[in-house]
C-alpha cells in the first residue's frame, strides 16, 4: 500500500553555494532515485502519490526545488534576460546571455548529493529536468545508476520547436493577482495536457495555488529559460553514455515535440524509447502506474 510509504518532511541543504530545499519518500536505506522538475515548476509538481508509487518499488525518492524557484535560493543578483532577447533568439537564434546554464543546475544537484552523502543515484527528469539529468550523466557518469529523460530533448537546435500558440502563452507576462494567475496557468496546463486524458482541474489548481504561495519567481523562470536556450547541444556527449537509459515522450507533446524524444533515444546507445499515446507535456495520472513500472525496470538494470 502506497499510503504506508513514509514521507520525510522538507529540509534545506547547502549545495554549490545555494540553499536547496528537498524532501524524500521511502526507506532511507533503499537505492536513491532523484527527481528533477522542469522550467518554472517546483518539486511539488512531482505529486506525492507519484513519489510514493516510485518509493513502493524499493527506492528512496528525493525531489527538490531547482535554483531560482520555490523555496530554494533565488538568484536575485543575476540579470533577467529581456523579452527582446528572447524574441531575438526566436527570430535570429541569438544567445540571450543567460546568467547561468543547465550545467550549473546539474552542479547544484551533484552538490545536493554530496550534502546528503549520496555517492550514486538513479535520475528521472521531466522537460528541463530531463536536460539537467542528461548534463549530470555527461559530467559525472560514475554517479548515475540509470537515466530516465521524460518529455525532454538533446538541445539540438534543428529539432522541431514548440507550437507557436504555446510559445506565445508561455512568454505572456504572468498575472500578479492570484486568481488571475491561477486562471492563466490552468489554461496553459490544459493546452500542454491535451484532450486525450481527462484534465484533472481540481488537482492541477491545487498544485498551482500551492506553488504560487511557496515561491512565485517570474524572474527565475526567465533565467531558467535562458539557461535552456544558451546551453550547448548535448548530442555528441550523449552518444558516449554507457548506462541504462529510458526515454519517455508523449505523441502529442505541443511544447517539446515527440521528435525530440526520438532524437534523445537515438543519441544514447542502448536506450529504451517509450512513446505514450495521447500524452502531451504533462504526466497524466492514468499513465503513472506504467511510467513507474518502466522506471522501476530500468533501475533494476542499473
Amino acid at each position: 500500500m502506497v499510503d504506508n510509504i513514509p514521507h520525510h518532511e522538507a529540509q534545506q541543504a547547502s549545495a554549490n553555494g545555494l540553499q536547496i530545499t528537498y524532501d524524500s519518500f521511502g526507506d532511507p536505506a533503499d537505492p536513491v532515485m532523484i527527481l528533477i522538475m522542469g522550467l518554472g515548476t517546483q518539486m511539488i509538481h512531482w505529486s506525492d502519490q507519484f513519489c510514493k508509487l516510485l518509493a513502493s518499488k524499493n527506492l528512496r525518492v528525493i525531489r527538490f526545488d531547482n535554483r531560482d524557484i520555490g523555496k530554494s535560493t533565488w538568484m536575485i543578483d543575476c540579470p533577467v534576460p529581456s523579452m527582446w532577447a528572447f524574441i531575438g533568439n526566436s527570430l535570429f537564434r541569438k544567445k540571450v546571455n543567460a546568467p547561468y546554464l543547465l550545467d550549473d543546475m546539474a552542479d547544484d544537484t551533484l552538490a545536493l548529493m554530496d550534502a546528503l552523502n549520496i555517492n550514486k543515484a538513479h535520475f528521472a527528469g521531466a522537460s528541463m529536468g530531463g536536460m539537467i539529468a542528461q548534463c549530470i550523466a555527461l559530467k559525472a557518469p560514475s554517479r548515475v545508476s540509470s537515466l530516465t529523460s521524460i518529455m525532454s530533448t538533446t538541445g539540438n537546435r534543428s529539432l522541431p520547436k514548440a507550437k507557436t500558440r504555446i510559445s506565445a502563452k508561455l512568454l505572456k507576462p504572468l498575472a500578479k493577482d492570484i486568481d488571475e494567475y491561477v486562471a492563466q496557468s490552468l489554461k496553459v496546463w490544459k493546452m500542454l495536457h491535451g484532450e486525450h486524458f481527462p484534465y484533472e482541474h481540481e488537482r492541477v489548481e491545487k498544485v498551482i495555488r500551492e506553488s504560487r504561495q511557496r515561491g512565485f519567481n517570474p524572474a527565475g523562470v526567465a533565467r531558467q529559460l535562458s539557461a535552456i536556450i544558451d546551453s550547448p547541444d548535448r548530442t555528441l556527449g550523449l552518444q558516449q553514455l554507457q548506462m541504462p537509459s529510458l526515454i519517455i515522450h508523449g505523441d502529442i507533446d505541443p511544447l517539446v515535440p515527440m521528435e525530440c524524444g526520438i532524437a534523445t533515444a537515438a543519441a544514447i546507445p542502448g536506450s529504451t524509447l517509450k512513446i505514450m499515446e495521447g500524452m502531451g507535456h504533462t504526466l497524466p495520472v492514468q499513465l503513472w502506474p506504467q511510467i513507474v513500472d518502466d522506471i522501476s525496470e530500468l533501475t533494476k538494470a542499473g
